[in-house]
């Protein structure tokens, strides 16, 4: 039995969510999001609170129930108060830079990584004199913006002995002993 497919979502006062021909459209004044859900889930809303039920009770009907609730779900956050990512940069060196949606990372390598990203996210670098920088995502999107820190952190995943690399704010690693003496 799903239990999140089971809870209800609250609809803020400033989020519009309109269901039709199985696609739920949430509008708020960022932004407008869609999810499309497969034949048989029905989305109802009854004075300001949403559910969703399914189906039947097969195991992938009620593995898609807590799904589908948990994407509308970030859809209304995300565009009620948003969701942010922070990745901290680790190293000897290791530099981030933007100006508009281009950020700029020097990550050891022998040239720069520049990356275009998309509008509907935002980003800010911090640097600080004796600290590691950080980038600051911010986005109404938390698919979106997952798969962009997802990105970034693969251009130099935190290794284990020293824990050089991009990771998240607040991650913790599993550190290795070196070579023994």
């Amino acid at each position: 039995m799903s239990r999140i497919g089971l809870a209800t979502i609250t609809i803020p006062a400033n989020i519009n969510v309109d269901v039709k021909d199985n696609v739920v459209t949430v509008k708020g004044s960022k932004a407008e999001l869609k999810q499309e859900l497969r034949e048989g889930f029905n989305v109802t809303i009854d004075d300001g609170v949403l559910s969703v039920e399914r189906p039947s009770d097969s195991k992938e009907d009620k593995a898609l129930h807590g799904l589908y609730r948990a994407l509308i779900n970030n859809m209304i956050e995300g565009l009620d108060k948003g969701w942010t990512k922070e990745l901290e940069l680790v190293g000897v060196g290791y530099r981030a830079s933007n100006q508009g949606q281009r950020l700029d990372l020097s990550l050891g390598f022998s040239h720069n990584i520049v990356m275009q990203l998309p509008e509907e996210v935002t980003v800010e670098t911090v640097s600080e004199k004796g600290k590691n920088p950080i980038i600051k995502l911010s986005s109404y999107d938390k698919q979106l913006i997952g798969n962009i820190a997802a990105k970034i952190r693969s251009f130099r995943k935190p290794e284990p002995y020293k824990g050089k690399g991009v990771k998240f704010v607040g991650e913790i690693l599993r550190r290795k002993a070196g070579k023994s003496a």
